[in-house]
C-alpha cells in the first residue's frame, strides 16, 4: 500500500514547483530568452518536476508490487498497466523524462527556446500526472 503522506509531500513539491514554472511563463519569449536567470530557473524547475514524477512512480510500483522497471520511462508506463494514467499522457510523460535526460547529461545542447515552449505547451502534462495521482489515491 502506498505511503499516502510520501505521496503527498511529493505532490505538493510538483505543485510549488509548477506555480514557478507558470510564472516564468508568463515572460515573453525575448524576456525570457534574453535573461539566463530566467532560463536556468525554468530548467531546474523542469527537472526536479519530472523527477518527482518518476519518483512518484518508483514509490507507487514498489508499494503496490508492480515489478521492476528497468527505466524511468517503464516505471511511467508500469502506471498505465495498472489503470493509474491513460496511455497518451503517458507517452508524453515518456518524452518529459527523455528531455530531463538530455537537461542532466546533454545539457550543454539543450536549446533555450525549447525550454521556452515546453513552459508555454506542456505544462499540464505535469498538472494532469498530479490530479491522476490525487484521483487514484483519493487525497
Amino acid at each position: 500500500m502506498v505511503d499516502k503522506e510520501i505521496l503527498q509531500g511529493k505532490l505538493h513539491f510538483i505543485e510549488k514547483t509548477l506555480a514557478k514554472l507558470y510564472l516564468l511563463r508568463q515572460l515573453t519569449s525575448e524576456d525570457f530568452l534574453g535573461n539566463f536567470q530566467s532560463v536556468d530557473s525554468a530548467k531546474h524547475n523542469l527537472q526536479v518536476a519530472i523527477e518527482a514524477i518518476v519518483d512518484i512512480a518508483n514509490h507507487i510500483i514498489a508499494r503496490e508490487r508492480y515489478g521492476l522497471p528497468d527505466s524511468s520511462a517503464e516505471a511511467i508506463g508500469l502506471l498505465a498497466e495498472h489503470g493509474i494514467l491513460e496511455l497518451e499522457l503517458v507517452r508524453r510523460l515518456r518524452l518529459m523524462v527523455k528531455f530531463r535526460n538530455r537537461i542532466i547529461h546533454l545539457y550543454q545542447e539543450v536549446d533555450d527556446a525549447q525550454i521556452y515552449r515546453i513552459l508555454q505547451e506542456d505544462l499540464g502534462d505535469i498538472k494532469a500526472f498530479v490530479k491522476a495521482i490525487i484521483t487514484k489515491f483519493s487525497f
